[in-house]
Protein backbone atom coordinates (compact mmCIF):
# COMPACT_ATOMS: atom_id res chain seq x y z
CA UNK A 1 0.00 0.00 0.00
CA UNK A 2 3.18 2.45 0.56
CA UNK A 3 4.28 1.92 -2.76
CA UNK A 4 0.75 3.19 -4.34
CA UNK A 5 0.50 5.83 -2.00
CA UNK A 6 4.13 6.88 -2.81
CA UNK A 7 2.56 6.53 -6.80
CA UNK A 8 -0.36 8.35 -5.90
CA UNK A 9 1.29 11.54 -4.01
CA UNK A 10 3.84 11.58 -7.23
CA UNK A 11 0.31 12.25 -9.56
CA UNK A 12 -1.00 14.66 -7.24
CA UNK A 13 2.88 16.65 -7.12
CA UNK A 14 2.32 16.48 -11.21
CA UNK A 15 -1.31 17.85 -11.71
CA UNK A 16 -1.59 19.91 -8.30
CA UNK A 17 -1.62 23.84 -10.06
CA UNK A 18 -3.40 22.33 -12.83
CA UNK A 19 -6.37 20.98 -10.90
CA UNK A 20 -6.98 23.59 -8.51
CA UNK A 21 -7.05 26.23 -11.64
CA UNK A 22 -10.61 23.92 -12.73
CA UNK A 23 -13.96 25.63 -11.60
CA UNK A 24 -14.92 25.01 -7.93
CA UNK A 25 -12.00 22.53 -6.86
CA UNK A 26 -10.78 23.53 -3.29
CA UNK A 27 -8.16 21.06 -2.74
CA UNK A 28 -6.65 17.57 -4.05
CA UNK A 29 -5.62 14.59 -1.20
CA UNK A 30 -5.20 11.01 -1.43
CA UNK A 31 -8.72 9.02 0.22
CA UNK A 32 -10.55 5.95 -0.49
CA UNK A 33 -13.29 6.03 -2.98
CA UNK A 34 -16.99 6.38 -2.49
CA UNK A 35 -19.19 4.25 -4.68
CA UNK A 36 -22.59 5.32 -4.89
CA UNK A 37 -22.47 6.74 -0.88
CA UNK A 38 -20.50 3.62 0.04
CA UNK A 39 -16.88 3.96 1.39
CA UNK A 40 -14.91 1.74 -0.81
CA UNK A 41 -11.37 0.41 -0.24
CA UNK A 42 -10.06 1.59 -3.14
CA UNK A 43 -7.26 4.17 -2.45
CA UNK A 44 -7.68 6.79 -5.15
CA UNK A 45 -6.76 10.73 -6.20
CA UNK A 46 -9.60 12.82 -4.30
CA UNK A 47 -10.61 16.34 -5.61
CA UNK A 48 -12.22 18.06 -3.54
CA UNK A 49 -14.87 21.14 -4.63
CA UNK A 50 -16.94 23.66 -3.09
CA UNK A 51 -20.32 21.74 -4.86
CA UNK A 52 -21.08 19.54 -8.05
CA UNK A 53 -22.77 20.66 -11.23
CA UNK A 54 -23.90 18.79 -14.09
CA UNK A 55 -20.70 17.98 -15.98
CA UNK A 56 -22.98 19.56 -19.09
CA UNK A 57 -22.27 22.92 -17.86
CA UNK A 58 -18.51 22.60 -17.17
CA UNK A 59 -15.94 23.37 -19.88
CA UNK A 60 -13.69 20.82 -21.15
CA UNK A 61 -10.92 21.53 -19.05
CA UNK A 62 -12.24 22.32 -15.86
CA UNK A 63 -13.78 18.29 -15.84
CA UNK A 64 -12.13 15.94 -13.75
CA UNK A 65 -11.19 12.59 -15.54
CA UNK A 66 -12.25 9.35 -13.72
CA UNK A 67 -8.39 8.43 -13.94
CA UNK A 68 -5.29 9.47 -14.39
CA UNK A 69 -2.35 7.92 -15.14
CA UNK A 70 -4.83 4.80 -14.57
CA UNK A 71 -4.92 5.98 -10.78
CA UNK A 72 -8.85 6.65 -10.17
CA UNK A 73 -9.92 9.92 -9.18
CA UNK A 74 -12.64 10.92 -6.90
CA UNK A 75 -14.50 14.12 -6.54
CA UNK A 76 -15.86 14.87 -3.01
CA UNK A 77 -17.90 18.06 -2.31
CA UNK A 78 -16.97 19.99 0.59
CA UNK A 79 -17.95 23.54 0.29
CA UNK A 80 -15.56 26.32 1.03
CA UNK A 81 -13.26 26.09 3.34
CA UNK A 82 -12.80 28.37 5.61
CA UNK A 83 -10.65 29.64 8.74
CA UNK A 84 -12.34 28.68 11.68
CA UNK A 85 -13.55 31.42 14.27
CA UNK A 86 -16.56 32.10 16.26
CA UNK A 87 -18.84 32.22 20.94
CA UNK A 88 -17.92 30.40 26.15
CA UNK A 89 -17.21 29.76 29.56
CA UNK A 90 -14.34 31.74 31.90
CA UNK A 91 -12.10 29.43 33.18
CA UNK A 92 -10.00 29.74 36.61
CA UNK A 93 -8.27 29.46 38.36
CA UNK A 94 -7.11 26.79 35.68
CA UNK A 95 -7.41 26.66 32.34
CA UNK A 96 -8.12 23.62 30.39
CA UNK A 97 -7.41 23.06 26.86
CA UNK A 98 -10.41 23.12 24.95
CA UNK A 99 -11.61 26.10 25.99
CA UNK A 100 -12.72 29.34 24.44
CA UNK A 101 -9.39 31.97 24.02
CA UNK A 102 -8.13 34.24 21.62
CA UNK A 103 -6.41 37.78 20.73
CA UNK A 104 -7.37 40.69 21.80
CA UNK A 105 -8.74 41.30 18.37
CA UNK A 106 -10.11 38.59 16.96
CA UNK A 107 -13.82 37.06 17.92
CA UNK A 108 -13.04 33.24 19.70
CA UNK A 109 -11.00 30.23 18.69
CA UNK A 110 -9.51 27.38 20.89
CA UNK A 111 -6.89 26.35 23.12
CA UNK A 112 -4.95 23.52 21.74
CA UNK A 113 -2.45 22.15 24.12
CA UNK A 114 0.23 22.75 26.06
CA UNK A 115 3.53 22.78 24.34
CA UNK A 116 6.70 23.06 25.91
CA UNK A 117 10.20 24.36 24.48
CA UNK A 118 13.14 23.60 27.64
CA UNK A 119 11.24 24.86 30.66
CA UNK A 120 9.11 27.06 29.32
CA UNK A 121 5.37 26.47 28.93
CA UNK A 122 3.30 27.80 26.13
CA UNK A 123 -0.48 27.38 24.94
CA UNK A 124 -0.71 26.23 21.62
CA UNK A 125 -3.01 27.34 18.93
CA UNK A 126 -3.66 28.68 15.36
CA UNK A 127 -1.64 32.08 13.74
CA UNK A 128 -5.13 33.32 13.21
CA UNK A 129 -6.63 33.03 16.44
CA UNK A 130 -3.58 34.19 18.53
CA UNK A 131 -2.26 36.08 15.97
CA UNK A 132 -5.05 37.37 14.56
CA UNK A 133 -3.86 36.39 10.83
CA UNK A 134 -0.44 38.04 10.78
CA UNK A 135 -1.60 41.36 12.39
CA UNK A 136 -0.73 40.34 16.12
CA UNK A 137 2.68 41.50 17.70
CA UNK A 138 4.69 39.40 20.39
CA UNK A 139 3.49 40.52 24.00
CA UNK A 140 -0.32 41.56 22.81
CA UNK A 141 -2.92 40.10 25.15
CA UNK A 142 -4.50 36.64 25.08
CA UNK A 143 -7.92 36.37 26.63
CA UNK A 144 -9.96 33.35 27.90
CA UNK A 145 -12.63 33.38 27.01
CA UNK A 146 -12.47 34.82 23.41
CA UNK A 147 -13.28 38.18 22.76
CA UNK A 148 -17.28 37.11 21.56
CA UNK A 149 -17.50 35.40 24.67
CA UNK A 150 -17.33 38.03 27.23
CA UNK A 151 -13.86 38.48 27.47
CA UNK A 152 -12.14 41.39 28.54
CA UNK A 153 -8.79 43.18 29.06
CA UNK A 154 -9.32 41.70 32.96
CA UNK A 155 -9.51 38.37 31.56
CA UNK A 156 -6.32 37.62 29.91
CA UNK A 157 -4.10 34.88 30.51
CA UNK A 158 -1.13 34.84 28.46
CA UNK A 159 0.56 36.58 25.96
CA UNK A 160 1.60 36.19 22.31
CA UNK A 161 4.59 34.91 22.07
CA UNK A 162 5.56 33.79 18.28
CA UNK A 163 3.15 32.53 15.18
CA UNK A 164 4.17 31.19 11.77
CA UNK A 165 3.46 33.74 9.33
CA UNK A 166 0.59 33.17 6.93
CA UNK A 167 1.82 33.25 3.41
CA UNK A 168 -1.15 34.78 1.23
CA UNK A 169 1.16 34.98 -2.14
CA UNK A 170 2.54 38.79 -1.69
CA UNK A 171 3.67 40.77 1.10
CA UNK A 172 4.90 43.98 1.64
CA UNK A 173 7.89 45.20 -0.58
CA UNK A 174 11.42 45.71 0.06
CA UNK A 175 12.50 47.24 -2.80
CA UNK A 176 12.90 50.91 -2.81
CA UNK A 177 12.69 51.11 -6.21
CA UNK A 178 9.50 49.42 -6.59
CA UNK A 179 7.80 52.54 -4.45
CA UNK A 180 9.96 54.91 -6.35
CA UNK A 181 8.39 53.67 -9.94
CA UNK A 182 4.82 53.18 -8.33
CA UNK A 183 4.96 56.61 -6.67
CA UNK A 184 6.10 58.17 -10.45
CA UNK A 185 3.23 56.22 -12.53
CA UNK A 186 0.53 57.06 -9.40
CA UNK A 187 1.66 61.26 -10.00
CA UNK A 188 1.48 60.21 -13.68
CA UNK A 189 -1.80 59.19 -13.42
CA UNK A 190 -3.18 61.57 -11.44
CA UNK A 191 -1.84 64.45 -13.52
CA UNK A 192 -4.06 62.44 -16.66
CA UNK A 193 -7.13 62.21 -14.28
CA UNK A 194 -7.01 59.10 -13.53
CA UNK A 195 -8.31 57.77 -10.74
CA UNK A 196 -6.45 54.31 -10.55
CA UNK A 197 -3.70 53.85 -8.41
CA UNK A 198 -0.64 51.34 -8.10
CA UNK A 199 0.49 49.69 -4.93
CA UNK A 200 3.88 47.86 -5.22
CA UNK A 201 4.06 44.55 -3.51
CA UNK A 202 6.62 41.71 -3.04
CA UNK A 203 5.88 38.02 -4.88
CA UNK A 204 6.28 35.36 -1.85
CA UNK A 205 6.00 31.58 -2.80
CA UNK A 206 2.21 31.29 -1.42
CA UNK A 207 2.76 27.62 0.25
CA UNK A 208 1.70 27.02 3.34
CA UNK A 209 2.09 23.47 5.99
CA UNK A 210 0.87 25.42 9.04
CA UNK A 211 -1.70 27.89 10.83
CA UNK A 212 0.02 27.72 13.88
CA UNK A 213 1.40 30.04 16.70
CA UNK A 214 2.59 30.06 20.63
CA UNK A 215 1.31 32.27 23.89
CA UNK A 216 2.83 32.30 27.24
CA UNK A 217 1.11 31.97 30.45
CA UNK A 218 1.10 34.90 32.72
CA UNK A 219 1.38 32.51 35.35
CA UNK A 220 2.69 28.51 34.44
CA UNK A 221 0.17 27.51 37.15
CA UNK A 222 -2.59 29.38 35.10
CA UNK A 223 -2.54 25.79 32.68
CA UNK A 224 -3.25 22.35 32.62
CA UNK A 225 -2.28 19.81 30.03
CA UNK A 226 -5.32 17.93 30.24
CA UNK A 227 -7.72 18.58 27.63
CA UNK A 228 -11.47 19.02 28.26
CA UNK A 229 -13.62 15.65 27.92
CA UNK A 230 -10.19 13.79 26.93
CA UNK A 231 -7.36 14.00 29.11
CA UNK A 232 -3.66 14.54 29.32
CA UNK A 233 -2.26 13.50 25.98
CA UNK A 234 -0.12 10.74 25.81
CA UNK A 235 2.56 11.69 23.54
CA UNK A 236 2.05 11.99 19.75
CA UNK A 237 1.20 10.18 16.50
CA UNK A 238 0.89 9.87 12.86
CA UNK A 239 -2.47 10.05 10.93
CA UNK A 240 -3.34 7.64 8.50
CA UNK A 241 -6.71 7.16 6.52
CA UNK A 242 -9.58 5.46 8.22
CA UNK A 243 -8.08 6.41 11.91
CA UNK A 244 -10.74 7.50 13.92
CA UNK A 245 -9.58 11.07 16.06
CA UNK A 246 -11.66 13.59 18.64
CA UNK A 247 -11.34 16.88 19.42
CA UNK A 248 -12.21 19.49 22.39
CA UNK A 249 -12.97 22.70 20.81
CA UNK A 250 -15.09 26.12 22.00
CA UNK A 251 -17.90 25.71 19.92
CA UNK A 252 -18.33 21.64 19.62
CA UNK A 253 -17.06 20.47 22.40
CA UNK A 254 -16.37 16.62 22.35
CA UNK A 255 -16.59 15.37 18.85
CA UNK A 256 -15.26 12.47 16.76
CA UNK A 257 -14.55 11.83 13.12
CA UNK A 258 -12.33 9.66 10.96
CA UNK A 259 -9.13 10.31 8.47
CA UNK A 260 -10.46 10.88 4.53
CA UNK A 261 -7.67 12.35 3.26
CA UNK A 262 -4.17 12.18 3.33
CA UNK A 263 -1.58 14.93 1.94
CA UNK A 264 -4.07 17.32 1.14
CA UNK A 265 -3.44 20.30 -1.04
CA UNK A 266 -6.10 23.22 -0.20
CA UNK A 267 -7.18 26.30 -0.49
CA UNK A 268 -8.61 28.23 2.43
CA UNK A 269 -10.58 31.14 2.58
CA UNK A 270 -9.15 33.57 5.35
CA UNK A 271 -12.24 35.61 4.71
CA UNK A 272 -11.35 37.57 1.81
CA UNK A 273 -7.48 36.66 1.20
CA UNK A 274 -6.95 33.14 0.73
CA UNK A 275 -4.06 30.61 1.72
CA UNK A 276 -2.54 27.79 0.13
CA UNK A 277 -1.90 24.83 2.47
CA UNK A 278 -0.31 21.58 0.87
CA UNK A 279 0.33 18.31 3.28
CA UNK A 280 -2.79 18.62 5.35
CA UNK A 281 -5.61 16.33 6.84
CA UNK A 282 -8.81 16.09 5.85
CA UNK A 283 -11.27 14.72 8.69
CA UNK A 284 -14.95 13.98 8.40
CA UNK A 285 -17.29 16.59 9.90
CA UNK A 286 -16.31 17.17 13.45
CA UNK A 287 -16.36 21.34 14.24
CA UNK A 288 -17.53 24.48 13.51
CA UNK A 289 -16.28 28.15 13.70
CA UNK A 290 -14.51 28.89 16.89
CA UNK A 291 -12.94 25.10 17.16
CA UNK A 292 -9.79 26.20 15.39
CA UNK A 293 -7.28 25.84 17.43
CA UNK A 294 -8.48 22.36 18.76
CA UNK A 295 -5.77 19.61 19.59
CA UNK A 296 -6.90 16.48 17.34
CA UNK A 297 -5.83 13.43 18.68
CA UNK A 298 -6.49 9.51 18.21
CA UNK A 299 -8.36 7.29 20.49
CA UNK A 300 -4.69 5.92 22.35
CA UNK A 301 -4.80 10.12 23.64
CA UNK A 302 -1.42 10.63 21.09
CA UNK A 303 -1.87 14.01 19.08
CA UNK A 304 -1.59 13.67 15.34
CA UNK A 305 -3.09 17.01 14.28
CA UNK A 306 -4.10 20.34 15.00
CA UNK A 307 -7.20 21.61 13.50
CA UNK A 308 -7.35 25.18 11.66
CA UNK A 309 -10.24 25.22 9.30
CA UNK A 310 -13.28 23.16 7.41
CA UNK A 311 -16.72 23.48 6.52
CA UNK A 312 -20.15 21.87 6.87
CA UNK A 313 -18.57 18.97 4.78
CA UNK A 314 -15.29 18.47 6.17
CA UNK A 315 -12.47 19.73 8.84
CA UNK A 316 -9.02 20.62 8.20
CA UNK A 317 -5.67 19.79 10.20
CA UNK A 318 -2.43 20.65 10.55
CA UNK A 319 -0.47 17.11 10.96
CA UNK A 320 1.01 17.75 14.55
CA UNK A 321 5.02 16.85 13.40
CA UNK A 322 4.82 19.95 11.05
CA UNK A 323 3.66 22.21 14.01
CA UNK A 324 5.89 21.35 16.48
CA UNK A 325 8.82 21.27 14.12
CA UNK A 326 7.74 25.01 12.86
CA UNK A 327 7.70 26.05 16.49
CA UNK A 328 10.42 24.00 17.87
CA UNK A 329 8.23 22.56 20.46
CA UNK A 330 7.02 19.08 22.43
CA UNK A 331 3.28 17.97 23.65
CA UNK A 332 3.37 18.41 26.97
CA UNK A 333 2.22 15.01 28.09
Amino acid sequence: MDTYIAQIQSLKQRHITDLLSRRNVVGCGIGYKIREGVLTDELSLVVSVTHKVDKSTLHAEDLIPSQMDGIPTDVVELGVLRAFLGPRDRWRPVVLPGVSLGHYHISAGTFGCLVRRGNDLFILSNNHVLADVNKGRRGDPILQPGPSDGGTAGDAIAVLEEFVPLDFGTTEPECQLAGLVATGLNTLAALLGSQHRLEPVKQTPGVNHVDAALARPLQPDMVTPEILGIGVPTGIGEAVLGMSVQKSGRTTGHTTGMITQIDATVRIDYYGPQALFEGQLIVSPMSQPGDSGSAVLDQDRRVVGLLFAGSEAATIINPIADVLTALRVEVVT
